[in-house]
C-alpha cells in the first residue's frame, strides 16, 4: 500500500476532528486525524496503547505525565488504559499508531 500525500485540505471538518484510518489489522492501525484551530478531544481512557506524530499544526496533549505543547516533527506515546486528550491550538494533521483493536 503507497500513500503519497497524507494531508488533503478537504479532510478538515468544522464540525469535529476528522479520523481517517490508512490501515487497519490485527496487530496494529494507523490513522491521521485532521483539526481545525481550537478543536479538542477531552481526555479520557482508551484500552489500547498509541503513538501521535504531529505532521503539521500544534496541539496541547494529555497524558498521565500531563499536558505537553507539541508541533510539527514531535511526537508523544500513551499507554494502553491512560488518559489520552487532544486540544489544537492551529490547524493540525496528525497520524496515530495504534495496538490493534
Amino acid at each position: 500500500m503507497y500513500f503519497n500525500n497524507l494531508i488533503e485540505n478537504n479532510y478538515f471538518s468544522d464540525k469535529e476532528p476528522n479520523k481517517i484510518d490508512l490501515i487497519k489489522s490485527e496487530k496494529f492501525n494507523i490513522v491521521t486525524v485532521y483539526f481545525m484551530k481550537n478543536q479538542e478531544i477531552p481526555p479520557h481512557p482508551e484500552p489500547y496503547a498509541v503513538f501521535f506524530y504531529v505532521i503539521k499544526g500544534k496541539g496541547v496533549f494529555t497524558n498521565k505525565e500531563g499536558k505537553f505543547e507539541l508541533g510539527s516533527n514531535q511526537g508523544i506515546f500513551v499507554d494502553q488504559d491512560e488518559i489520552r486528550g487532544i486540544k489544537c491550538l492551529e490547524d493540525m494533521v496528525i497520524v496515530g499508531v495504534q495496538d490493534g483493536h
